[in-house]
């Protein structure tokens, strides 16, 4: 920046932001962390898999349920409640929709914890690989120990 002036001018800006509405800072600092990031990942590749689950129960194993219960089409079924006031209209209560919901949820949570756990399975192997070469400050500490052990005799 070539005027000087500007420049003071922007620094005073930025303090009275700052002291006029401390909130913004701390909302600058939550956003910068990186749990947040992480969550928006999180978020995002959870609407992709949700889309797959979905695709798998809605064309894969609720027609195979249907056949198994007899045709139904979880979808189609409601209630109608007729219009007692002379109206046309009716009211439709699509309890079958509630139903493949819950299907929806109980084979995505089934998936999150087969996913979860396989998560869990592998880091454990990474943890006990680990756990059986020695790091530096083990190598350290059974120096120390000999040498220890060499000054008692």
């Amino acid at each position: 920046m070539k005027n000087p002036d500007l420049k003071t001018d922007l620094k005073k800006l930025k303090k009275k932001i700052t002291k006029v509405n401390p909130i913004l800072k701390e909302f600058r600092d939550f956003i910068n962390r990186g749990s947040v990031l992480d969550l928006a990942v999180g978020v995002i590749v959870g609407g992709a898999f949700n889309k797959i689950i979905s695709s798998l129960v809605n064309d894969l194993i609720m027609p195979v349920v249907g056949v198994v219960l007899g045709g139904i089409d979880f979808t189609s079924l409601e209630i109608t409640i007729p219009n007692f006031f002379g109206g046309s209209g009716a009211a439709h209560i699509r309890y079958g929709n509630f139903i493949q919901n819950i299907v929806d949820f109980l084979i995505v949570a089934f998936c999150v914890f087969i996913f979860i756990k396989l998560i869990n399975k592998f880091s454990t192997k990474k943890e006990t690989e680990v756990k059986t070469e020695p790091t530096t400050d083990d190598k350290i500490l059974a120096v120390l120990e000999e040498i220890r052990d060499q000054r008692k005799k």
